[in-house]
């Protein structure tokens, strides 16, 4: 009888404990998600510590930077990049990217540069989704994307530590002459013989910063549109260069030929940059905004200007 009774005891007091461990996991399953809107108005529960992403959009190194695990991204803003080699253990998504792929690495949260609303819908049912600005200023968007995956203070120490070193890139900079409020353009060509002039994407967000070069009176009017880029004819060049010209080396040959072409162009040799000699030229795919490209071109552009 005592032992029975032992064992109705024990089993009672087991149940008890396996309840109020039901109870206060559902408790913390309520509490490890928050509230978070992204920058296009989506209003999504998001995870506090999501330990699954997805991230899809061409500044995948700013998650890199902050020590951030990632199981799926776009390979297109990875192959050729000066971070791949630090990417490890990350599966390619594709492009466009690939549902089906997204569905079997389970992620926690999805993080897309993507403002394809069909697409986000479709990913939103996957998991939580937000839609990220890659195009955001780098200080911005680093503290933006720390909040998104719960480290907001290595964001911050991060962005210290990049701003020590554009200040000494500045100052090489005008040891090496480059006057205050000189003007700079950033051009690329795309396949088809398309001209395109950098606004608020890539290098020209390393060129425009408060204290460096300022842009051209047509480009600000694209950066105050809030415009990544803009297609323009050749003809319309010497209203967008500046004192300063850089060209984005295309990685399409067709491209490449359109560069080599603009460069024998008699509008272009009448420029005055080139006539100055001030005329640089940096890899496209070593010209990202994404923050270790950013770390790298701080190093690089006093280099590209003192040869």
């Amino acid at each position: 009888m005592v032992r029975k009774m032992f064992l109705i005891l024990f089993s009672t007091a087991l149940m008890s404990i396996l309840l109020f461990a039901c109870s206060n996991q559902k408790t913390e399953d309520v509490s490890s998600t928050r509230p978070f809107t992204d920058y296009k108005g989506h209003e999504v529960n998001i995870p506090v510590s999501p330990k699954r992403i997805i991230f899809w959009g061409e500044t995948y190194s700013d998650l890199l930077a902050i020590d951030v695990n990632v199981v799926g991204a776009g390979f297109s803003w990875i192959k050729g990049f000066i971070f791949e080699d630090k990417v490890k253990n990350v599966e390619d998504l594709g492009l466009p990217i690939n549902l089906e792929k997204v569905l079997e690495l389970n992620p926690d949260i999805i993080i897309t540069g993507s403002t394809d609303e069909k697409e986000y819908e479709q990913l939103s049912k996957i998991a939580p989704t937000l839609m990220f600005d890659t195009f955001e200023q780098l200080d911005k968007r680093m503290l933006i994307i720390g909040d998104i995956v719960g480290k907001k203070k290595e964001a911050e120490q991060w962005l210290a530590q990049y701003q020590e070193k554009t200040d000494e890139m500045w100052e090489k900079l005008k040891k090496a002459g480059v006057q205050p409020g000189e003007t700079a353009t950033v051009l690329t060509f795309y396949p088809g013989d398309r001209l395109f002039v950098m606004a608020r994407t890539g290098l020209s967000q390393v060129l425009y910063q408060q204290g460096g070069f300022a842009p051209t009176g047509k480009i600000q009017e694209l950066l105050d549109e809030n415009s990544g880029f803009k297609e323009i004819s050749t003809e319309l060049l010497p209203e967008y260069a500046g004192e300063r010209i850089f060209i984005l080396t295309p990685v399409d040959e067709e491209a490449r030929r359109s560069t080599d072409d603009l460069m024998k162009n008699k509008l272009w040799s009448n420029l005055p940059a080139v006539q100055k000699g001030h005329v640089y030229t940096i890899d496209i795919l070593k010209s990202g905004s994404d923050a270790l490209t950013r770390e790298w071109l701080a190093e690089q552009i006093p280099n590209l200007l003192t040869k």
